[in-house]
């Protein structure tokens, strides 16, 4: 339990509300796996616009569960933002997405999702 992600401060937001604390995680699933598929595809087709946009929404979660890449996920973003043509930001990218695939499959498995 525990090894992708962090629920402190999710606890915390929820005051240790164990049901609200299982809506959170229910949230991170319907959302983040979905925003993290958009961003891969923003990515992959040089759409900066929608890169920035799912890398941005995705970043408050990211950081609220401690996945241990909003650095990478911010390099994404700007990335996007900025659009950095002849950067490279795939390595960040594998990153974010692996991390993301990691939590949600032990979210799932720790919730009984």
């Amino acid at each position: 339990m525990e090894q992708h992600y962090k629920l402190f401060r999710v606890r915390e937001l929820a005051d240790n509300d164990e049901d609200f604390v299982k809506s959170i995680v229910e949230a991170f699933l319907e959302e983040v796996p979905v925003d993290a598929e958009r961003l891969q595809k923003a990515v992959a087709e040089t759409d900066y616009y929608n890169a920035y946009q799912a890398a941005h929404k995705m970043k408050p979660t990211v950081d609220l569960f401690e996945l241990g890449v909003l650095d990478d996920l911010i390099v994404v973003q700007d990335w996007g933002k900025f659009e950095k043509v002849g950067e490279d930001c795939s390595h960040e990218l594998e990153l974010v997405l692996k991390a993301v695939e990691n939590a949600s499959e032990e979210l799932k498995a720790d919730f009984s999702l």
